[in-house]
This record gives C-alpha cells, structure tokens and sequence, in this order.
C-alpha cells in the first residue's frame, strides 16, 4: 500500500523514517521542508502540499501539534480529506481531545475515508527506536490490515475498541505522566530544603516503588540542567488542557490535574515551553 506521512516533527519524522527502514512506499509532507528533507534522501518523496502527499495514498498517517492544526490540514485550508481517495485510511497519531476525535471520524465519513485516532505513547527516544505503544481506537479485527505499520513504529498495538477510545487513554497516560514529573520535583526540593544532598534525592528516589519508571529518563536532565527537548513543556500544558475540556465535557471534576495545568502554563509563561516537560523542576526550583 502507498502511505503518506503529515507532520515530522520530533515524532513524526521519526515515526516516518522508520516506516522507510522497512520498504514503505511512503510520501511525506511538513510545513517546513527542512524536516522533510533527510527523509527524501533516505527514499521518501517529498511533497510540496499536503494535498498533494495523500492523493495517491491508501494510508495517511498525521502527526501535528494541536486540534486546530489537525482541523485547519484536514478540512480547511488544508483539504487533505477532499484530496483523499475513498476508503482510503486516515490514521491520526496526534494527541487530541476525544470529542475532536469522534469530528474528525465525521469529517472523514463526509469524503469516504476511513478514519481511526491512533495516538502513541513514548516520546523521542521510543519513537527513534520503534519502541512506541500504539492506542488504537478500533477492534484488532478492524484494523487488521494496518497492525503491520503500526509494529514497524511500535513494539505493542492497544485495541481500544471504538474511536475516541484511543486518544482517551492516551489523555489519561499524560495527564498521569505531567502529575508526576511535578510531583517528582517537589519532593526532590523539599528533601534538599530538608538537608538530603540532591545527588543522594536523584539517585535513589527513582528506584523506589513509589516512582514512576519513566522519571529515570529525566534524571540525567535535572542533573545538568540540560532539558534538551524529547517532549515539549508546551505540548504537556496542551494536553492538560484537552483533559480539562474532556472532563468538562464529562462532567467529572480534575483537582489536582487542573492545578497541574495551572503550574505548566506558568512555567511556559517563563520561556520553558520548547524545553522538555522535565524543566518543570527547574520552574519549581525558582520558586
């Protein structure tokens, strides 16, 4: 099957490379050429609108920064659906709200195309490396002839079972993953102003139960001071907020989400948002 590929930024143009490891006949397409580049010479095309990358596609993959992005590429100005062939697959991977998830399917029954939220959970590293987890918001047997894309950028595929299902889970991991890098922090700070040497706070914290695997990863950043982007602190506050607009929309109050969401925009009010989510520590640090 043709794919085509739409957004390469720090996942995207990962996820994108990977695919071609493995023969795809792929097309990719990104606003600025200059990340779409190094994918042709590795055997892509490169396209020159979106449009045009999926007209010819059987399989579109999308991996954008917001809701709106994804709204203005697909059905504004964009009008990648309009470009597509009928029946042929529209896979989202970027991290959206589930109610934009169910317009998107709409949008795309619109046209003929067959729409899935196929978000992931990892960041730069995972995604370099295959290592995603895919959150698929369909049945196995829907989307069976898709699996083996997903196993060229992933090491495991979840069936969520209907859409929106997909991008819900996906909403709940960062929601989880954002509490804890800000819980992390306080209590590293708080062991420091308590006389614990911070070396001691790094080193043995993360190996406890209490600490979520993922915070080892973090560790080498808060060391050096070093945040060097594998998730942005602007993206993290996005999520926040579609979880917030999501339990809104459920009626099911978020206390300790919403202040979370609260401290992340702080801290991209102070300049962090391009730096990884982990710099969380260093806003907290400076106050």
């Amino acid at each position: 099957m043709k794919v085509a590929f739409i957004g390469l930024g720090i996942m995207g143009s990962r996820m994108a490379a990977n695919l071609l490891k493995n023969e795809v006949d792929l097309t990719v397409y990104n606003r600025t050429m200059e990340s779409a580049l190094p994918l042709g010479e590795m055997g892509a095309r490169v396209s020159g609108s979106a449009a045009e990358a999926v007209r010819d596609a059987d399989v579109v993959f999308s991996m954008l920064s917001t809701p709106q992005v994804v709204a203005d590429v697909f059905w504004g100005e964009g009008n990648v659906l309009q470009s597509m062939k009928k029946c042929a697959w529209w896979l989202d991977c970027t991290t959206v709200n589930p109610s934009f998830s169910m317009q998107s399917k709409a949008e795309a029954e619109k046209v003929g195309v067959k729409f899935l939220d196929a978000p992931v959970s990892g960041s730069k590293p995972q995604a370099q490396n295959a290592d995603l987890l895919f959150l698929v918001g369909a049945t196995e047997e829907e989307a069976s002839e898709l699996d083996g894309f997903f196993n060229m950028m992933g090491k495991k595929t979840f069936y969520m079972g209907e859409t929106g299902k997909g991008a819900s889970f996906k909403m709940i991991i960062n929601m989880m993953m954002a509490q804890s890098m800000a819980l992390f922090s306080e209590a590293v700070l708080l062991g420091e102003k308590m006389g614990i040497s911070r070396e001691f706070l790094l080193d043995t914290l993360p190996n406890l139960i209490v600490t979520p695997p993922f915070v080892k990863n973090k560790i080498n950043a808060i060391s050096t001071g070093n945040y060097e982007v594998m998730f942005p602190l602007e993206w993290m506050h996005k999520d926040l907020h579609l979880a917030a607009l999501s339990a809104y929309e459920n009626n099911q109050p978020l206390y300790l989400a919403n202040v979370a969401k609260e401290m992340f925009e702080s801290a991209k009010a102070k300049g962090m948002g391009r730096l990884d989510f982990s710099a969380i520590f260093e806003y907290l640090e400076g106050h």
